[in-house]
C-alpha cells in the first residue's frame, strides 16, 4: 500500500522549504548537513559482512526516497537542543524500520515496483525479501539497544503496531466493522505510529522539555495518515515520472484504497453510476489477476480519478493535516513549530 518516491535532491531542499525566513537559515543548514550524515552513516548501517545478505538489504536504501521519517527527527530534536548523536541514530533507526517494513509489504501486495525498480522480491525471492526485512528490523533494534529502556520500549511498541496493521490490513474487516474506519485504522498501524516515533524521538534525545513529546506524537501520527491518504490520490496520477508507478497501481493490485471504498460506499447506498464503475473495476481485477494484460482497467482508473470520491479522498487528507497543526497548539510559536506546519502543508500537496 505505501509507495515512496525517490527524490533524490529534493530531499535536500525539503529543510529550505520549511524555513523560510533569513533567521531560519541556521536551522535550514543544519538540517541539510545532518541529513547528509544520516544518509552516510545509514549505508554503512545496512552493511553485511556476508554477501548474500548485503546486497539485497541495501537494495532499497540505494533506491532513494524521500527521508520523512529521519527529516522529522532531526526537525523536532530543533525543538530542544538540536541534532546530536542519539538523534541521528534515532533517525538512523527509524528509517531502516521503515525500510524493513518495506519489504515485506511489497511481498504482501505482491507488488512489481518499489522507488521506481523492481520490487526486492522480483529480483531475488519472496523467502529472500522477507528474510532481507527482518536483517533490517534486527539492525534497526540494534541500534537502538544502546539509547535507553524508553526507547527500546517505543520501539518494541511501533513494531506491534506495524505487524498489526498489517495483520488487520490482510484480514481486513470483521463483521459489523465500517470497512473506511478500519482503512483509516490501517494506516494510522502502518504508517502513522512510525512517523510518530520519529517526532517523539527528536523531542526525547534533544533535550526538549518533555511536555512536547505528545504533541509531536500526534501530530506525527496524523501526518502519517494524510501522507497515505495523498498516496491514494497520488496512485491514480497518470505522471509515472513523478510518482515513479504506473497509474492506479494498487488498483490493479485489488488493493482497497480510500476511493474505491467510498465508491463501494456510494454502490451500496444505491448510486447506480458507482455500482456500474465498481463492477467494471472488480471484473478487470479479476482478469489482470487471472495473467490478462492490466491495460484493461486504464478506463476505469481515469474514471476513478475524475470521480468525486478521489476530491473526498483529497479533502480528507487536508483534514488530517489541519488537525495534526492542532496538535501542535501546546508548542511555544517558534521558526521550528512553523516548519513542522508548513511540512504538513507540503505532505498533502505534493504530486509525487
Amino acid at each position: 500500500m505505501t509507495h515512496p518516491i525517490a527524490e533524490d535532491t529534493a530531499t535536500q531542499a525539503l529543510p529550505m522549504r520549511l524555513f523560510r525566513g533569513a533567521q531560519d537559515r541556521r536551522h535550514a543548514k543544519r538540517l541539510q548537513d545532518e541529513l547528509a550524515v544520516v544518509e552516510a552513516e545509514l549505508l554503512e548501517h545496512l552493511r553485511f559482512t556476508s554477501g548474500v545478505a548485503d546486497s539485497p538489504t541495501r537494495y532499497l536504501m540505494e533506491a532513494g526516497g524521500k527521508r520523512i521519517r529521519p527529516m522529522l527527527t532531526l526537525l523536532t530534536s530543533e525543538l530542544g537542543e538540536g541534532p546530536n548523536p542519539f538523534v541521528r541514530r534515532a533517525a538512523q533507526a527509524i528509517e531502516i524500520t521503515h525500510l524493513a517494513s518495506l519489504y515485506h509489504d511489497d511481498v504482501m501486495d505482491d507488488a512489481r515496483l518499489r522507488r521506481g525498480v523492481p520490487a526486492a522480491q522480483t529480483v531475488w525471492s519472496n523467502s529472500v525479501a522477507i528474510l532481507a526485512g527482518d536483517l533490517l528490523f534486527a539492525r534497526a533494534s540494534t541500534l537502538v539497544s544502546g539509547m535507553g529502556e524508553e526507547a527500546i520500549l517505543l520501539q518494541a511498541q511501533t513494531f506491534e503496531r506495524l505487524c498489526l496493521g498489517q495483520l488487520h490490513e490482510t484480514i481486513g474487516p470483521q463483521d459489523g466493522e465500517d470497512p473506511v474506519d478500519h482503512y483509516l485504522q490501517v494506516l494510522a498501524d502502518k504508517t502513522g505510529a512510525l512517523i510518530s516515533t520519529a517526532a517523539r524521538m527528536g523531542v526525547m534525545f534533544s533535550g526538549s522539555p518533555r511536555e512536547f513529546a505528545d504533541p509531536v506524537t500526534e501530530y506525527g501520527e496524523r501526518i502519517g495518515v494524510a501522507f497515505q491518504l495523498i498516496d491514494d490520490v497520488i496512485d491514480l496520477s497518470p505522471a509515472a515520472d513523478r510518482t515513479g508507478k504506473r497509474a492506479g497501481t494498487d488498483l490493479r493490485a485489488g488493493v482497497s484504497t480510500l476511493p474505491l471504498l467510498l465508491l463501494r460506499r456510494r454502490a451500496d447506498a444505491g448510486d447506480a453510476d458507482a455500482r456500474l464503475l465498481l463492477e467494471r473495476i472488480d471484473a478487470g481485477v479479476e482478469r489482470i489477476a487471472a495473467g490478462e494484460d492490466g491495460k484493461l482497467l486504464d478506463r476505469e482508473v481515469e474514471a476513478l480519478r475524475e470521480h468525486e470520491v478521489t476530491r473526498e479522498t483529497e479533502a480528507a487528507a487536508h483534514r488530517w493535516a489541519t488537525d495534526a497543526v492542532s496538535a501542535l497548539a501546546p508548542l511555544p510559536a517558534s521558526s521550528v513549530k512553523r516548519a513542522l506546519e508548513r511540512m504538513a502543508d507540503s505532505i498533502v500537496n505534493r504530486e509525487g
